[in-house]
């Protein structure tokens, strides 16, 4: 991965920007997708009569005037029983106009956790992750996206031990905000805690209940997958 690569961006009517690793799915019946990118960090919970709708990013750009820019994000959406959902996740980062001997740094992360209840469930995920150089000799620019989908047959509420590890794992995230490592290390320990948080999510989503008389055989086993994009 070159890290210092210069790219031109394709001409468009707007911003210049490059999209990248895009996940999208549309899926009736059980469905467990993941993609990632995040609002501010926040818990948010409930859904309005069976729909629930999830839409966090993080976006930097650094340019001359502000040269190290670094934005991350982390939500957790905790929707209970549902009949449709749409989560989407998304990363930019950019860098412009800076110079071989004053070059940019720029990085965005976004991780969103959606927990959601159900067997039959309409499910719309997507993730993007989109890093880009504009005229930017010698810049280091990465967005990282990672969006963990928790399907349960029942309801259930991530504990308090949970919603700590998960508020702990949001710390170390947001202090890479201050560290001076390459970006390649950065994209590392993001990695490790998002590895880490799935974990957490996997521990957690065990204990949903079951529900009294139920044939554990014959019901869908709780299940947390994630996707990432990442580019840089």
């Amino acid at each position: 991965m070159n890290l210092n690569h210069h790219r031109r961006a394709r001409p468009h009517s707007g911003p210049a920007r490059k999209a990248v690793r895009v996940g999208l799915l549309a899926t009736a019946g059980l469905a467990v997708i993941a993609t990632a990118t995040g609002a501010e960090a926040a818990t948010t919970g409930g859904a309005l009569h069976g729909v629930a709708v999830a839409d966090d990013s993080a976006h930097t750009l650094a340019t001359p005037g502000q040269s190290n820019e670094f934005h991350d994000s982390f939500t957790v959406h905790q929707e209970g029983a549902l009949f449709v959902s749409s989560d989407h996740n998304q990363a930019w980062a950019d860098s412009a106009a800076c110079t071989a001997a004053k070059p940019c740094r720029s990085i965005a992360l976004s991780f969103q956790i959606v927990t959601m209840a159900g067997e039959n469930i309409r499910l719309n995920a997507s993730n993007v992750s989109n890093a880009a150089n504009h005229e930017c000799a010698g810049c280091q620019t990465f967005a990282g996206a990672w969006q963990f989908i928790v399907s349960t047959p029942r309801p259930f509420t991530l504990s308090a031990s949970a919603q700590r590890q998960l508020a702990d794992i949001h710390r170390r995230l947001d202090a890479l905000g201050k560290s001076t490592a390459p970006v390649s290390v950065i994209q590392s320990q993001a990695e490790a805690l998002a590895s880490q948080v799935r974990t957490v999510l996997t521990a957690a989503a065990a204990t949903a209940p079951k529900g009294p008389g139920v044939d554990v055989l014959a019901q869908m086993a709780p299940t947390v997958t994630m996707h990432r994009t990442v580019s840089a």
